[in-house]
């Protein structure tokens, strides 16, 4: 599900913090904060592509970037273990997000390598895509929940996207690969680290209906949108000046899109499970102001063989039984779930490996590592690990804020 910018307000935002280079000076830095609900509407989408019907993908082209829509990510999560059974979580986000149509660039320097001109393109630091990079490490046992944000330029090799060879960086943060189904993912931030080998696992999920993911009933607002559920991932994480070999499971999320979610909806609340026996499940609920759940509301189960089924809204029951209160401003967030599949006779009961993962940023929003345990089919014992996303509860117009959101079956 992930962060769908509004592509107005999310572009001011990124144009603000960037616009000192337009005339050829440093890069700007701006105490920025954005409501979730700020990011999630309409706007002008002219000159740009549209996700309007299902498309056929191919791999590995569609690893890399797609230029001609206004925003796109790379989404890393994963769990992992180091010696004596540490454990860790790690996210590592990459945005592409477009200041000017490619219309607006033609002419300039080739699409998709982060370096399109545009207007001022006379200036070394112009470009039409700005970057955003999150990166987080969770280390219950050590340092709890480690955290960075950065807004980058898409100039003079700061940052960028390419095809050839496939990679996506923000400053020295990166994922790269696809050729051979392997991928690498480092970021260093001050006091933690992560260098991680990745291999892809299952095939491509495409989510939603091959890959169109609608985020309301109006044509073309959707996204393009699949994951890698089970990449089996090795390597080293670095906090507070140790370094751990790991190994563990990452999940990784490729959207694009031009549209965003409608005014109506507050934010979402995104989970993503690796459950024995090599099965994946990703749910998630659109929220509305008043706590229930939106009609494109939904989910992916997927089988061992890589063989998967799209899951609406009637399909899941997603109930919060445990919250958390920030110390920063006292906002509450449901970091415990009950989740129930009926027809696959699945239960689970969700908890986050540390309850203070929450993100203070640009943009305020809690994304963590969790466990799962419950039943599967026959009353099978079933346990996981996963991340969950929870966004718009800063923001909440529900009287009373998070507190008032509806605690009932999340229905």
């Amino acid at each position: 599900m992930r962060i769908v910018a509004r592509p107005s307000a999310l572009a001011a935002l990124v144009g603000a913090l960037l616009a000192a280079g337009c005339d050829g000076g440093e890069p700007a830095t701006v105490d920025a904060r954005m409501r979730v609900s700020d990011v999630l509407g309409g706007a002008d989408t002219a000159g740009y592509a549209r996700a309007l019907e299902p498309r056929a993908f191919s791999f590995p082209r569609d690893y890399g970037p797609h230029p001609d829509f206004r925003t796109e990510w790379w989404y890393l999560t994963g769990n992992l273990e180091g010696e004596g059974g540490r454990r860790f979580g790690y996210q590592l986000t990459l945005f592409r997000v477009a200041l000017a149509p490619p219309a607006e660039a033609a002419g300039t320097t080739p699409a998709g390598s982060g370096r399109e001109g545009g207007a001022g393109a006379g200036s070394a630091w112009a470009t039409r895509q700005a970057y955003l990079g999150h990166f987080a490490v969770t280390d219950p046992d050590g340092e709890g929940f480690l955290a960075e944000e950065r807004f980058v330029r898409g100039a003079l090799g700061l940052a960028g996207a390419e095809q050839e060879p496939r990679r996506v960086w923000v400053e020295d943060w990166a994922i790269e690969g696809g050729e051979g189904d392997t991928f690498a993912a480092r970021a260093r931030a001050e006091g933690f680290a992560v260098d991680l080998a990745l291999e892809r696992g299952k095939a491509p999920v495409l989510n939603g209906d091959r890959g169109l993911s609608a985020k309301g009933p109006e044509p073309g607002n959707a996204s393009y949108y699949y994951s890698l559920t089970r990449m089996p991932t090795r390597g080293k994480v670095t906090v507070a000046g140790r370094t751990y070999a790991v190994r563990g499971l990452s999940w990784l999320d490729r959207e694009w899109s031009t549209s965003a979610l409608g005014s109506e909806l507050e934010g979402w609340d995104w989970l993503a499970l690796q459950l024995d026996g090599s099965r994946e499940l990703m749910v998630y609920r659109l929220r509305r102001p008043d706590g229930s759940a939106a009609p494109f509301s939904g989910g992916t189960w997927v089988e061992p063989g890589g063989g998967s089924r799209s899951l609406n809204m009637d399909d899941l029951l997603m109930e919060p039984v445990h919250w958390w209160r920030s110390p920063r401003g006292g906002v509450e967030y449901p970091v415990g779930w009950r989740v129930r599949l009926p027809a696959l006779e699945l239960s689970l009961e969700v908890r986050p490996l540390l309850e203070g993962q929450e993100w203070t940023g640009a943009f305020r929003y809690w994304e963590g590592a969790v466990t799962a345990a419950g039943s599967g089919p026959g009353g099978e014992e079933l346990r996981g690990r996963g991340y969950l996303e929870l966004t718009g509860y800063a923001a909440s117009r529900t009287p009373g804020g998070a507190a008032g959101i509806v605690r009932g079956d999340g229905r």
